[in-house]
């Protein structure tokens, strides 16, 4: 489709004009009014990557009403903790994950039902039955074709209220307030400094922007409307397949792309003849978010796309306040970037005393132009938070002379072996630099003598034959004694969450069960 025709979103084989989701994203907006959803309520979204999530998420705004995206890998009884705890009016799903998840939709809410698309069944194995919509249930194509667009002015979208992940305790809906114009424009302006259209010089509808992960995460979410409401194309992945992204970006001259370092980590794993294989000169910016990427695979990224990789630092709460661009990386190794303009970034000690250049602490951050928000029914976990006018991250990190941040690890994760304080990051990250280590995942255990000792799962490359001692002696040449794995397993796979972290918490949680002490 030509840049002509106007800004065009591509969803596997499927196309539509922005003007035709517009349209139909209008029509949702009238249904929504009529079910009496306005200004401050919640309409829900739990769907795969699929035109109707972005129609359900852009009329939602229309009317000024939040959007929740539930992680559809929630289990029914976390589905419905979210459905609750939101206070959620309207529930839009796809067929087959309303089949799993009807029987613990509360009373109450309405449910529109779209089906499950067939570019969507193969790689989730839904079968035919599964991807049509139940009998009796409100179809979304229906529903759609039967309301009028709704008319402006339109109400101000708040945006999405994200569930963060919840690897301890329930996960909370980051609910922020709707943006001034001052705001909005604010942010208009940061999105177009990390998604690398500040150097733009060509028409903004011929950005092509992909799109790898699932909508229902912070980044993807954010950077998809984001783009969309700028004009620019999008090309959104059903499912994450790293030959097929290469794929994508040669076939649909991506220009932009924004990714996660476990899609680096496949990616690079394909073989040399794989790689070679696609051609993708049009990439003039990736820029990849939501966990540590490890030195070597990012050098291996720049070495094979070039100087267009970046990344940014923050969180669902605060948004990004750090950049680092592929020329920053490689002068201050393992940085995630500088602060950016209007942001506030600062290490600060157990006591609240800011800490100098090279003290790690907790990292406190915030953005002077950045919409307040809370967590949606737990005023007193905001309040918490709060370190000023600033935000805790739940990180630990410090800066360098230059000024450069660099993280340590989650807070939460810190190993405390007989009164020392271990972050596991520094340990994975010597732990992927063992010629044979695909990846691993470090956490704490208990240990009746010092309290916690570090233990080490690791995911082996094919064919590598790993041996726990060899390991240990490796990393004793970078690591202090105290801070070597006292047990290492191997595994096949790590857990993960669709968006690529590891999911430690259910790697950990056996170690701690029975010992009389939260993990």
């Amino acid at each position: 489709m030509s840049a002509e025709a106007g800004s065009w979103i591509r969803i596997g084989d499927r196309t539509k004009t922005k003007d035709e989701v517009d349209e139909r994203a209008r029509r949702a907006a009238r249904g929504y009014a009529e079910l009496g959803v306005g200004r401050g309520d919640v309409v829900a979204v739990c769907m795969r990557n699929d035109f109707p999530f972005i129609e359900a998420s852009v009329g939602a705004g229309f009317v000024g009403a939040y959007v929740v995206p539930v992680n559809w890998h929630n289990t029914p009884e976390e589905a419905r903790y979210v459905l609750e705890n939101s206070g959620a009016k309207v529930l839009v799903i796809h067929a087959d994950l309303y089949r799993k998840l009807s029987h613990v939709v509360p009373a109450g809410i309405a449910v529109v039902v779209a089906a499950t698309a067939p570019a969507l069944m193969r790689p989730y194995k839904v079968d035919a039955e599964s991807a049509r919509v139940p009998d009796g249930a409100t179809d979304w194509d229906a529903w759609i074709a039967g309301l009028a667009p709704l008319q402006p002015p339109f109400e101000t979208s708040p945006g999405s209220m994200i569930y963060t992940s919840g690897t301890t305790g329930q996960p909370k809906g980051v609910r922020r307030q709707p943006p001034t114009p001052e705001q909005a424009l604010a942010s208009q302006q940061m999105m177009r400094t990390l998604g690398g259209l500040d150097l733009w010089t060509r028409p903004i509808n011929e950005v092509v922007l992909l799109i790898p992960g699932p909508a229902y995460h912070s980044s993807p979410n954010g950077w998809m409307f984001a783009f969309y409401n700028l004009g620019a194309n999008l090309v959104i992945e059903p499912r994450f397949d790293p030959e097929g992204v290469l794929r994508t970006i040669q076939d649909n001259r991506v220009t932009h792309a924004l990714a996660v370092p476990t899609m680096f980590v496949r990616m690079l794993a394909l073989p040399a003849q794989t790689r070679a294989k696609y051609d993708l000169s049009s990439l003039v910016f990736a820029t990849h978010v939501g966990a540590p990427c490890a030195p070597h695979v990012k050098r291996g990224m720049i070495d094979w796309w070039g100087p267009v990789i970046t990344e940014h630092y923050g969180s669902t709460e605060v948004g990004a306040v750090t950049f680092c661009t592929s020329q920053e990386w490689l002068a201050h190794p393992g940085t995630v970037g500088r602060r950016l303009d209007g942001c506030q970034v600062v290490i600060m000690g157990e006591d609240g005393r800011v800490l100098e250049a090279g003290e790690a602490g907790e990292i406190v951050c915030g953005r002077d132009l950045y919409p307040e928000f809370t967590y949606h029914g737990d005023d007193g976990k905001r309040q918490r938070s709060g370190r000023g006018r600033l935000v805790a991250t739940g990180d630990v990190g410090y800066f360098d002379a230059d000024g450069f941040l660099h993280l340590s690890g989650r807070a939460s994760d810190m190993i405390i072996f007989g009164g020392t304080n271990i972050y596991p990051a520094e340990i994975e990250a010597e732990l992927m630099k063992v010629p044979g280590v695909a990846d691993c995942a470090v956490f704490g255990i208990p240990d009746e003598e010092f309290g916690e000792q570090v233990c080490a799962f690791i995911q082996p490359t094919d064919g590598a034959d790993l041996d726990a001692e060899a390991i240990r002696a490796d990393l004793k040449q970078r690591l202090a004694s105290y801070k070597l794995p006292r047990r290492i397993e191997f595994t096949a796979s790590l857990p993960r969450e669709d968006t690529g972290k590891i999911f430690k918490r259910k790697l950990r949680e056996p170690f701690w069960l029975g010992v009389g002490r939260s993990i």
